[in-house]
């Protein structure tokens, strides 16, 4: 039996995954990007393996990463079960970006052309739930008196459309950029990666849904961080940027 409009199956799941839901931390962690998993209506859209391995299709590391730094800081993360390729949660119902037609140098074939339908059809099964939830917890939190503060954890290519990027870690914000300085701040003082102030996107390229709907939109502070993925290809790369992205957010909520 098909379940939330057709979109996914028993078998397929909840869309949105959360872990350590009572969870300490003010950092309340968000992984919009973490998987590559299709619903499994939607087949392979028509992409190869290695498109749907790739970065159009999730952030590769970046969960595991989140991951790390929830434990370390006891914080709540809540994650995307599913790949950004169906609907990218970042992304408001709105924009052409919510459910790309083409992704970098990918051209998505199940992504064409797609009826009004079909869009509400994804916006209802994966964007709202998540959203809803996200929300809802945050609302939990604040009933019990526990401070709330917005970190959302991404990865990025290092070569896109044939461009390498010398960054290595972007620290990101839209109009409450608090917790942003701190942490750029706080990376000056402890230079372990190049890291620059949004990029290697920044607001005018809509990657901010999800800081300005839950952060902003709730008056809490908040984040966004984008590691290079070919830091974070193993453990051990993990282990390493998620010490350091602790380090960096526990000094800033310090000062």
């Amino acid at each position: 039996m098909l379940a939330q409009q057709g979109i996914l199956t028993e078998a397929d799941g909840e869309c949105v995954a959360v872990e350590r839901p009572d969870g300490k931390s003010p950092f309340f962690i968000i992984c919009e990007h973490a998987s590559r998993r299709l619903p499994e209506r939607f087949g392979d859209l028509g992409l190869s393996p290695e498109a749907l391995s790739s970065h159009i299709a999730w952030d590769p590391g970046a969960l595991a990463v989140a991951r790390k730094i929830s434990d370390s800081l006891d914080a709540t993360l809540v994650h995307q079960r599913f790949s950004r390729l169906i609907y990218d949660c970042n992304r408001p119902p709105e924009s052409a970006g919510a459910m790309p037609e083409i992704s970098e140098i990918y051209t998505i074939p199940g992504n064409q052309h797609l009826r009004a339908a079909d869009r509400e059809a994804r916006t209802e099964a994966l964007y709202i739930p998540f959203h809803n939830r996200i929300q809802a917890l945050l609302k939990d939190r604040a009933a019990r008196g526990q401070k709330n503060v917005i970190v959302t954890v991404h990865s990025f290519t290092p070569v896109y459309n044939g461009k390498s990027r010398s960054v290595e870690l972007g620290i990101l914000h839209d109009e409450d950029r608090w917790l942003a300085d701190r942490m750029l701040d706080a990376a000056a003082e402890a230079p372990l990666y190049r890291t620059e102030r949004n990029e290697p996107y920044g607001p005018e390229d809509g990657v901010t849904h999800t800081l300005k709907l839950h952060g902003i939109g709730n008056g809490l502070h908040n984040v966004m961080i984008e590691v290079r993925n070919d830091l974070i290809v193993d453990d051990v790369g993990q282990g390493v940027v998620a010490d350091y992205l602790t380090g960096l957010l526990q000094s800033s909520l310090e000062a």
